[in-house]
């Protein structure tokens, strides 16, 4: 395994605006890894903080972009091209620190089976971090390895495309193979890419001891433009739900997971998760309308704003 893995050429893609704090210690946990790197890129989009000159310090190239040239699935396209031959494309977020020297070489050792098109790794909170968005990476990144292809689809329904990008790696060549990353969904690019790459023939690994810190603690507003949002990329890819199922019943399940979770560790949080659920709900419920509604609503509704600027509604 050894061997294949030091034939490929890996390239570290991550793109930024103003990273903050926790972007220093993402650098130096990347410094750190067992692993050779041959390309780290950035593309940021008008940091006024000092996210570039870090960067730059620990080895990445920089590409900047303007603000509202911003797109998930756009920019990390872009990054995916400025890698140039890479093999293997390692993407973080700024905000992911990884956990282990072995993070990178335990994700991308997946790959050695020429079937597997992307890899992700387990998610885990940040120190400190409060019961419920403790429970939600508890919930969505266990403990245990997997491995699912299309053959798995009538059992895992929605879930089976379920990945982030947040810490994932993709072969090269399938991402090819399936045109990239989608440009035009406001968010889920990672879980389009993973449909494909699964429908081709390909294969989705989830590799637990490929680790990285990554949480957010979310504001009540957060949640209810995050599902608004949510929605809107159901409605904007309906072919996922009439491939795979509808998303509901992982909802419901995890909706039990957490007040089950907040009853046993922490119960204080009992009343936030209700408010926090409901506020879901809202948010998920009004996105089915979304092309209704003016840009004005869409701007203030949406966690990613700037997605609505210069877009017509589709």
């Amino acid at each position: 395994m050894k061997s294949i893995i030091g034939q490929l050429k890996i390239g570290l893609l991550i793109p930024t605006l103003n990273a903050g704090e926790k972007w220093k210690e993402t650098l130096r946990t990347i410094s750190d890894q067992n692993i050779e790197v041959h390309k780290k890129i950035i593309i940021d989009s008008g940091s006024t903080d000092d996210t570039v000159t870090c960067a730059i310090s620990h080895g990445f190239e920089v590409h900047r972009i303007n603000k509202n040239e911003f797109g998930h699935g756009k920019t990390r396209q872009q990054l995916v091209d400025l890698a140039g031959n890479a093999d293997i494309c390692i993407f973080l977020t700024q905000d992911a620190i990884l956990a282990s020297a072995d993070s990178l070489k335990n994700l991308v050792s997946v790959f050695t089976d020429p079937q597997v098109g992307l890899a992700y790794g387990r998610q885990l909170p940040h120190k400190g971090a409060k019961a419920l968005e403790t429970h939600a990476r508890l919930y969505n990144y266990p403990a245990e390895s997997s491995i699912h292809s299309m053959a798995d689809s009538e059992r895992l329904g929605f879930k089976i495309f379920f990945c982030s990008n947040s810490f994932a790696a993709y072969r090269t060549t399938a991402l090819s193979a399936i045109g990239g990353f989608s440009a035009d969904s406001i968010m889920g690019e990672d879980a389009i890419a993973a449909a494909k790459m699964l429908i081709c023939g390909y294969k989705k690994a989830y590799v637990a001891d490929a680790t990285a810190y990554h949480s957010h603690s979310y504001t009540l507003a957060d949640e209810f433009k995050r599902y608004f949002d949510t929605r809107v990329f159901h409605e904007q890819n309906k072919w996922l739900i009439e491939r795979f199922g509808k998303p509901t019943g992982e909802g419901f399940k995890f909706i039990k997971s957490e007040i089950y979770y907040t009853v046993k560790n922490s119960l204080q949080s009992l009343a936030k998760s209700f408010v926090s659920i409901a506020a879901k709900w809202t948010g998920y419920k009004m996105g089915k309308y979304y092309r209704k509604m003016p840009v004005f609503f869409l701007r203030k509704f949406s966690m990613h704003n700037y997605y609505w600027v210069a877009r017509k509604k589709s």
